[in-house]
Order: C-alpha cells, then structure tokens, then sequence
C-alpha cells in the first residue's frame, strides 16, 4: 500500500523532488480529442458524442481510472462550433472531475484547408478522502490539504490546422495555475500545485489503395515544465515533468474497420535521460448507422510492469447524420 500512495504523491504533487504530469493520460487520444484541444469543437459536418473508460494499472489498489464524455456539433453556418466535455479522474483517495465547455471558430483557407480556434471554460471539482490513508508519521504536514474540497475555475485555448489527410494542432486545456497548498505557513518541502499542460498533435491518413486501405501515422507531444521557470513563487520553477510523447500507427481499413500500435516514452524535462512507459494495442469499428465502438491496451515496459499486467480503456461514440459524412465529406481524424 506504501508504494501505491507514493506513486500517487508522484502524480499529484509537485516539489523539488517529485514532478509528472497531472492530466489523465489516454492510450487512443484521438478518441476524445476536445479534452485535449477545444479548437476541435465542430469537426465533423453533424453532432458527435462519446463516452470513454480508462482502468490504468490492473491489479493495483488504488490506481487510476478515468471517465470522460464528450459531445460537440457545428452550428448552422458551419464555421461556428460548440461542445462541450466531463472527465472524472480518481486516483487512491484523490478524485477529480472536470466540465468544460468549448467554442471554436473555423477559418476555410481554400478546398479542404481549415483553421480552427478553440477556446473553453469551466470548473474543476477535487476532493480527497484523508480518512482513506494510514501514514506512518501522522504529523507529516505533506498530508494536511488532502481532504479540502476545491472549485477551481479554468480556460484553456488550441488552434488546429486539418485538411482532409492531415493535422496539426497546439493548445493548453487549463491555462490558470491553482496553488493547491491551504496551509501555507506549514514548513514542508512538498508542495501541490495545479500546472499548466500544453499538447501538440500531427497526423496523417495515406491512402495506400484508394478508400480501401489508408495508413495513418500521428504523434502526441505532452509538456507540463517547459515555462515553470517564469512561476514567481520560487519553489515551483524549474520544476517539470518528463516531455512524454506517443507515436501511432495503425491502418484503416474500407473506412471502417481500425487497427494500430502505439510506443509511449518519455525525456526529463531537465535531466536529459529517456525512459520507456508502454506498448499499445488498439482497435475501433465505425458502424455503418453511425456507431463507433474502440478499445485499447497497454503493456507497461517500465518497472511497474512487476505489479501489473496492463491498463485498458474502452470507447462508445455516435455520429448522427452519419450518411451524409460518409458521402460528402468524410473525417479521418
């Protein structure tokens, strides 16, 4: 049980010697893109909702799972989009739930080259059980904020630039860094604070016989640290977690049927060096009434892998004029 909360203190708290990242991580990103970029709000011609389960490491008490919805549609004029998404996350004694709602505005730049703008709002709600926890050194004052219930409000901003084979996009979901800290004139070397994450996103679909069979390679960039050092409290600069990435590829097959692998990985933000955290499997099938169905696993490559065998998530969405997109302009991405 020690090992676990200390894997959660890593995951929450930052301080001059713990730091990750804090978002939920996702295995088939491109599932529930609006929790990452809200410029994606209105991407496809018609509504869009989906649901997603993660369960991250099996077998281990206490370790994270994520639920999130999504939904988002176009308005009338087709430049204006609109969406909004809910993401709960627990980890241990920690849950966190999130709602946001977003509002992009595309850009036509000639035949199938769009530029979105997104921009959301909304709040997160996190709570923590301190009744759930033993601890060895009851005075341990790392410990005193964990059952403060805390509404933090939030914006966040993403450009996307797509045609009908490619993508590219940056943005920041939560802009507003929160201090988490509620006793602060407890003298201790941990601290807690809500960082600002930024994402960068490419892909593309190759066709590789027509409609048939299109390869679609695309990468994820995530960074949390990158402008810590112009935090004015000093005891969060130069504090940042590992720059993870995942590399994708996969095949879609006569525009239904998907399959691919992913490598996740990971270089410290200031010690230079690399490590290994998963290899993935996936797979998804679009119906032809418009039902999507997904599911993921990751095989951890790290030293976890000693207590557990893996993490899965599963996907339902629903695409409503599902037809008209398949005729007129159909989405990759």
């Amino acid at each position: 049980m020690r090992k676990i909360f200390t894997l959660i203190l890593f995951f929450v708290i930052g301080g001059t010697t713990l730091s990750a990242q804090q978002d939920p991580m996702f295995t088939k990103y491109m599932f529930n893109s609006l929790v990452y970029n809200p410029a994606y709000a209105g991407y496809y011609d018609h509504m869009y909702i989906s649901a997603l389960y993660r369960n991250q490491w099996q077998g281990v008490d206490g370790a994270p799972t994520t639920q999130t919805l999504t939904l988002h549609t176009p308005l009338k004029n087709n430049r204006v989009g609109v969406g909004f998404h809910v993401l709960n996350d627990a980890i241990g004694p920690l849950e966190q739930t999130n709602a946001f709602a977003a509002y992009s505005y595309k850009i036509p730049l000639g035949g199938s080259k769009q530029l979105a703008i997104g921009i959301q709002g909304g709040v997160s709600y996190r709570r923590g059980d301190r009744s759930a926890i033993t601890l060895e050194n009851e005075i341990d004052p790392s410990f005193n904020d964990l059952g403060e219930n805390l509404l933090l409000p939030n914006f966040g901003a993403g450009i996307m630039y797509y045609t009908k084979n490619f993508y590219f996009g940056v943005s920041s979901p939560s802009l507003i860094e929160h201090d988490l800290r509620r006793d602060e004139n407890i003298v201790t070397d941990s601290y807690a604070k809500q960082f600002r994450h930024y994402y960068l996103a490419t892909g593309g679909a190759i066709p590789l016989n027509g409609d048939v069979l299109i390869f679609k390679p695309s990468i994820l960039i995530k960074n949390v640290g990158i402008l810590s050092n112009l935090s004015k409290d000093e005891a969060f600069q130069q504090i940042g977690a590992p720059t993870e990435f995942d590399i994708d590829l996969s095949l879609l097959f006569y525009e239904q049927f998907q399959v691919g692998l992913s490598f996740r990985s990971a270089i410290e933000a200031f010690g230079g060096e690399s490590s290994y955290d998963s290899a993935d499997i996936w797979m998804s099938y679009f119906l032809p009434n418009g039902l999507r169905l997904g599911a993921a696993f990751d095989y951890p490559l790290n030293d976890i892998s000693t207590v557990t065998f893996g993490s899965f998530e599963v996907m339902v969405g629903y695409e409503f004029n599902y037809k008209v997109k398949k005729t007129v302009t159909p989405r990759y991405f």
